[in-house]
């Protein structure tokens, strides 16, 4: 295996989004490091499926709600590189997340801190803490949500941390411009994954209603985001920088 080939590193990679993702880009060429938070047994799913590619795959265990963690995964980070014969990333995709339903009467203070640690504080400092492991010229592509644009109640609150998420990036693009880094923002509307309980998968009532005001008529699907995160990734767009990208099907327009 050649030591020039990309390699990305994606948050929250055993399921879901993430998971599509690692899959998307693997297919597309690239190497790839995912990481899990407790499901040790998917991630290694997802480790054979992209080496069945062709491609080689590892997994390592992070929480992204513990910032005291991030320099040991930095350091264990270094060392799969070093293990594969590479000296850096070529990309990173800070997908990990999870959701909060509900009402903003009823949003508790331990339930807004839990979401600033996993979507705001683990981003960014992690970002921090992999800096010097992303190459000049490298790509950084952060996941929002289209909750950030329109609004539907119970959702204010992890809205608000994927509106903090979108600074985040065009922060990260002008600050590591110099050394030709891009970043940008991903945000997908309701997708049909475990997200969230799975609502928008399981729920025909809310699925009903997310294809009822969605242009092209129906719910999202991992399918739908994995090639948008591989085309923000590719170094083909570098030229995009900045940029919130919405990959809804038109939802709310």
């Amino acid at each position: 295996m050649s030591t020039t080939s990309r390699i990305t590193l994606i948050t929250g990679g055993s399921r879901g989004l993430g998971r599509n993702a690692a899959l998307a880009l693997a297919a597309d060429g690239s190497d790839v490091i995912i990481t899990y938070r407790s499901q040790a047994d998917a991630a290694q799913q997802v480790v054979a499926q992209i080496e069945a590619l062709g491609r080689r795959a590892a997994a390592l265990p992070l929480d992204v709600a513990d910032s005291a963690g991030f320099e040991a995964f930095a350091t264990a980070v270094k060392a799969q590189l070093q293990q594969w014969g590479a000296t850096g990333l070529q990309g990173l995709l800070n997908n990990a997340g999870e959701g909060l339903y509900a009402g903003f009467s009823e949003t508790t203070p331990a339930q807004f801190d839990h979401l600033v640690a996993v979507h705001l504080k683990g981003p960014y400092f992690l970002t921090q803490a992999l800096l010097p492991l992303i190459s000049d010229g490298g790509r950084i592509l952060n996941v929002s949500s289209g909750l950030a644009r329109f609004a539907l109640p119970g959702s204010s609150a992890y809205a608000m941390m994927k509106g903090g998420v979108e600074v985040f990036s065009r922060y990260l693009a002008k600050e590591l411009g110099a050394r030709g880094i891009s970043a940008n923002t991903l945000a997908p509307g309701a997708i049909e994954t475990d997200f969230g309980g799975g609502h928008v998968r399981d729920n025909q009532d809310i699925n009903k209603m997310v294809a009822g005001n969605t242009a092209l008529g129906r719910a999202g699907l991992p399918d739908d985001i994995g090639p948008v995160a591989v085309a923000l990734l590719s170094p083909r767009t570098g030229w995009i920088n900045a940029q919130r990208v919405e990959a809804s099907g038109g939802m709310f327009i």
